[in-house]
């Protein structure tokens, strides 16, 4: 099965969405290696409304150790992928 490379899948561009609308500003572009650390206002408060949002825009649910797991972007993506992804 071929994926897309991470920077160009569906999930990052809605996740993308997401926090843009999180922290109320459009002009927010995340990439597979964005930290919070890089994002002005990603706090901890914005985590979790990111981390909430994200579980009913895609109808999943995360685990306590699946959050806490969460480095870097595109450890979302994988982990909302590997969550959608039938088994």
């Amino acid at each position: 099965m071929f994926l897309a490379p991470l920077a160009d899948r569906p999930v990052l561009a809605e996740v993308t969405a997401i926090l843009r609308e999180v922290l109320d500003d459009p002009e927010i572009d995340l990439t597979p290696d964005t930290v919070a650390a890089d994002v002005p206002g990603w706090d901890s408060m914005a985590h979790i409304a990111l981390v909430v949002e994200t579980e009913c825009r895609f109808g999943i649910a995360f685990q306590a150790a699946e959050i806490e797991a969460l480095h870097r972007v595109g450890d979302l993506v994988r982990l909302v992928e590997a969550k959608r992804s039938p088994t």
